[in-house]
């Protein structure tokens, strides 16, 4: 994982605070490996002064080539992702966070197994806002979600009551699992993975015997912890916790929702939809 790590490093997103330190620190790495000239080497020392500098007008004002590495493959880009999500969840305060993190630590020390993957209608439809919102706030965050993304099974969770769950969701979310049974990377009664939801959708208010954390990459989204209570907006990168059967709505707002998500127990009970009488006022007129 640690070339392909600095590999991801060297091309990641300039202007992002603490990327031009990344770049030159995997620079150093890279060119110790011999994969990158003295003379290269020098030019992204110069361009870790700032982390605005692109590194590339650096080398093309020297006469120099950018560096010819190899991308990732598609394991690779996995396990970049597995370090992206746990540089995010290390950096993020909260209820629930170290559980989520023990449970994820076990997946380092495993290489990922390819899983089917195929087309996903809420996936090609509304993932390019999703990261575009994502970029204005950890770029290097978006550009790993990006290169993932193909490479993950994503899905529609099909345990609800049709009858309850309402004829909007089931047709506007998506989730993939990253860690968990039958997923890249093994865990028994764990998951984590990415859940995307189109906008301006009501995820009814429901439950589940499963501990949950939802780290919204995307924002502002508005939530509920009663059926029929107001809804409150809360912003990117905020955490919810759920605990074990705690009631909880999503109303999303008008960029689409994506988000870290993980249960650390009981992931294979399944969740239930709790009736609220002001279903209505939220959901189109259909």
């Amino acid at each position: 994982m640690t070339k392909a790590l600095h590999r991801h490093l060297l091309t990641a997103p300039h202007g992002a605070p603490g990327s031009a330190r990344a770049r030159y620190g995997a620079a150093m790495a890279l060119h110790g490996e011999g994969l990158l000239s003295d003379a290269q080497l020098e030019a992204y020392r110069e361009a870790s002064a700032l982390d605005i500098q692109d590194p590339a007008l650096v080398l093309a004002d020297r006469g120099l080539a950018a560096p010819d590495l190899a991308p990732p493959d598609p394991a690779e880009i996995l396990e970049l992702l597995l370090v992206e999500l746990d540089r995010l969840l290390a950096r993020t305060g909260g209820e629930g966070i170290a559980e989520v993190r023990a449970g994820l630590a076990p997946a380092f020390r495993q290489s990922p197994t390819p899983v089917p993957v195929t087309p996903n209608r809420v996936l090609s439809a509304h993932l390019p806002a999703a990261l575009a919102a994502v970029a204005r706030d950890d770029p290097a965050l978006a550009q790993i979600l990006a290169a993932a993304a193909p490479h993950l099974r994503w899905i529609t969770y099909d345990a609800y009551d049709p009858g309850l769950i309402g004829p909007d969701f089931p047709q506007a979310h998506g989730f993939a699992t990253l860690v968990g049974e039958d997923a890249p990377f093994a865990a028994q009664d764990y998951d984590l993975g990415l859940f995307l939801i189109a906008p301006d959708t009501l995820y009814r208010d429901h439950a589940h015997p499963a501990p949950e954390l939802y780290l919204p990459l995307t924002g502002p989204h508005r939530w509920r912890f009663a059926p029929g209570a107001p809804f409150h907006e809360r912003p990117a990168f905020a955490p919810v916790w759920n605990p074990p059967l705690q009631p909880h709505a999503t109303l999303t707002g008008r960029t689409p929702f994506l988000a870290l998500f993980a249960w650390t127990a009981e992931v294979n009970a399944p969740a239930h939809v709790i009736p609220a009488p002001d279903w209505a006022l939220f959901e189109p007129v259909s």
